[in-house]
């Protein structure tokens, strides 16, 4: 029936329901059950859309569907990967900044005739007092007026930053307070308010606090029964020198046959119980959130920071996967526990990277481990030489690290650096974590899975493309392996081909998820895999260590358990995945805005950068230290520039210059919204000569000549 009603509506453009079933000569109600099914899939896959009259073709040469950029108190952007159209606010709709839309294009302009999504609930701002009462500023202009609701159940200050949560979305916008967070320019209520903004759960509800104060700071003798014992193991945690929350501690044996790791974890999930407060909380979080000044937790400090991190000097309740290793850096045997250990030494990558370099000061600090610390970078080896020989891909992506002085305000950007302790402690987990992925996929128990999907053929054909452009052999196949991807990657010499293959190479990647299915994890090159060993800051592994306890250790043979679980973690893969992507959006909004914060005195400064992305409105620019700025076409005054998507380029079309992905490049800073966490650069251009004139008609070659002849600009 699909392919009918979409041939329908290709050739018909528009049609009723009775249109519809008429025309596919529907009777039955298991045939109009089946259409409206379809045509309902077919609606929230943005091929069709209904105006509640008609469902409608979505013909992309009449249609455009992307998120909206509030640019001006007239017009606004909609914006997808393939580019950008206008729309004028008085054919907009009620669309607001960051809703997804979709747009007609006819001869009398751009109109916005469905919105799919809001992007905008909650705004921050300040209040302040003016001649008719109190004023509400948003933080980011919405080129709008504000309609407070609710303003008598608050006392007001002047400067006073606050959230408000939209009610309406009409002109004037309608809201109402729902948290006033403190005086504007106090340390730290920028960051608040911003995570108030993106619906960040920063405060525990009473219930939480309360059944808190009921769990022991302390691990009891009874709480041991029916748990493997060792205390009696050399432990160490190493994480961050800020580091707070230890979830996992690992210990080390030299065999004769190879090593014996133990990668023990907290076990979280025996203070968190099914359903409770605590654990519908930590649910709705999904994750703890890491920003510049703080970490919102999913668990609350008393169990982060206390009872469930594995401290030094203390007894800690852990599940461990106990590995034997053979000297080849495989796993030949492993077993998963419920236990209890006491860490010995509390170490950090700093000072675990110094005893490897021998530092002599450090190891006569790590005497009594280091021993076990050399033994572990020995493995690690191994264990890395594993890894690439089964293809996973190692992208060089770099963090930023925002250094704040003590108002807040940012005073350095630079590049989070990883030593190899880093990379030590990554491989000990990856392989815990594998092994319990097998043992629950081997088992066919319930679980959480870490999955990856294989690239886009589509995008791996653009890697192809930009290859040639750099006149590298490129043989890949659509149905790339990972291996395929990292010997390629390898196999380059010139060192600017190999960044922006590299970078290209990354882009084709489908970003990772969680599934109830083991599908496999394509960027790592494994067919199982899960996250076991942070259950103090993910839920999916606290919901792994939940099915571990209950089908492994406790050997529930309930059917009904079984299928109830199965349904159950399906769900919870899915809204997990959701909770990811809105913490990744909450951390990267903050690095934004604090490094856009960081560039609003370098205006008119030079820097040397990279671009990193080209569209057909302009490129990105990286600066070594991370921080992103746009180069907008409308600034390239020297030329007219077309936009070759198949190389990522702009070519000039009568210089022949090229912007291109990959290519380093001096910059200027122009300006900086740190409100909206956008910087903008611009190139020095020859101003000695005069650039050749170019055509209106080219300088403005698909939207509004007459508005750009009035004097209207960007």
């Amino acid at each position: 029936m699909r392919q009918e009603i979409n041939a329908l509506l290709q050739k018909n453009e528009k049609m009723t329901l009775q249109q519809i079933e008429q025309a596919l000569d529907l009777h039955t109600s298991a045939q109009i059950k089946e259409l409206m099914e379809t045509l309902q899939t077919l609606e929230d896959e943005r091929k069709i859309y209904n105006d509640h009259t008609h469902y409608i073709w979505i013909d992309n040469d009449q249609y455009f569907i992307g998120r909206v950029k509030d640019v001006s108190k007239f017009e606004l952007a909609i914006i997808n990967p393939e580019g950008k159209i206008y729309v004028p606010k008085s054919n907009a709709k009620d669309a607001f900044d960051r809703d997804e839309v979709l747009v007609h294009k006819t001869k009398e302009g751009n109109r916005v005739v469905h919105i799919y999504s809001r992007g905008v609930k909650n705004i921050t701002g300040t209040f302040y007092r003016d001649r008719d009462g109190w004023r509400f500023r948003s933080d980011v202009d919405l080129h709008t007026s504000f309609k407070v609701t609710n303003l008598k159940q608050f006392s007001l200050s002047n400067n006073v930053k606050a959230v408000v949560e939209i009610e309406k979305y009409s002109r004037p916008l309608e809201v109402k307070i729902i948290r006033l967070i403190g005086p504007a320019n106090e340390a730290g209520v920028d960051v608040t308010a911003l995570l108030y903004e993106n619906e960040v759960r920063q405060e525990f509800p009473e219930p939480v606090i309360e059944q808190v104060k009921e769990v022991s700071d302390h691990v009891t003798e009874s709480e041991c029964q029916g748990r493997t014992d060792f205390r009696d193991l050399l432990t160490v945690t190493i994480d961050g020198d800020d580091s707070k929350d230890f979830d996992d501690a690992i210990s080390l044996e030299k065999t004769k046959d190879g090593y014996r790791l133990y990668v023990h974890i907290a076990d979280v999930s025996h203070y968190v119980q099914e359903n409770s407060a605590l654990d519908q909380e930590a649910y709705l979080r999904g994750t703890s959130v890491y920003v510049v000044d703080r970490c919102v937790p999913m668990l609350p400090f008393e169990l982060s920071n206390g009872i469930c991190s594995l401290n030094p000097d203390v007894d800690r309740l852990t599940l461990s996967c106990v590995m034997d290793i053979d000297n080849n850096g495989k796993v030949v045997k492993y077993d998963i526990v419920p236990s209890i250990i006491h860490s010995d030494k509390r170490c950090t990558y700093n000072n675990v990277n110094r005893v490897l370099k021998g530092d002599t000061e450090v190891q006569a600090e790590y005497a009594d481990v280091k021993e076990m610390l050399l033994n572990f970078e020995q493995l690690t080896k191994l264990l890395q030489k594993q890894t690439k020989n089964r293809g996973s891909i190692n992208f060089s992506t770099k963090e930023p690290k925002i250094i704040l002085n003590k108002k807040g305000k940012p005073i350095d950007v630079q590049v989070k650096e990883r030593g190899y302790a880093e990379q030590m402690i990554e491989e000990a987990m990856v392989l815990a974590n594998v092994c319990v992925a097998n043992y629950l996929n081997q088992h066919k128990f319930p679980g959480v899975f870490r999955v990856h999907e294989k690239p886009d053929p589509e995008k791996v054909e653009t890697l192809y493309q930009i290859a040639k452009v750099f006149n590298v052999p490129a043989d890949l196949p659509k149905d790339v392996s990972a291996l395929e991807i990292q010997r390629f990657l390898e196999t380059i010499d010139d060192e600017t081909a190999q960044e922006v293959l590299s970078l290209v190479a990354l882009r084709t990647m489908q970003k990772a998820r969680y599934d109830a299915d083991c599908i496999g994890h394509f960027g790592l090159a494994l067919d199982e895999y899960c996250h076991f060993t942070s259950p103090i800051r993910r839920y999916s592994d606290l919901v792994v260590h939940r099915m571990l306890r209950r089908y492994c250790f406790d050997k529930n043979k309930d059917a009904r358990q079984y299928e109830k679980d199965k349904l159950k973690v399906r769900t919870q893969s899915a809204h997990i995945s959701e909770k990811e992507k809105d913490a990744v959006n909450a951390e990267r909004t903050v690095n934004d805005y604090k490094m856009a914060q960081f560039m609003e005195n370098k205006i008119g400064q030079k820097f040397l950068g990279t671009i990193i992305s080209v569209m057909n409105f302009g490129f990105f620019v990286e600066l070594d230290n991370t921080i992103e700025g746009l180069v907008p076409m409308h600034t390239l005054m020297d030329d007219y520039y077309n936009y070759d998507e198949d190389t990522m380029s702009l070519v000039g079309e009568n210089n022949g210059k090229v912007f291109q992905i990959g290519q380093k490049i001096n910059v200027l800073c122009t300006d900086v919204d740190a409100a909206k966490g956008q910087v903008t650069f611009g190139i020095e251009q020859n101003s000695t000569r005069k650039a050749k004139e170019i055509p209106f008609e080219k300088k403005f070659p698909k939207r509004g000549r007459e508005k750009a002849k009035a004097g209207a600009k960007r």
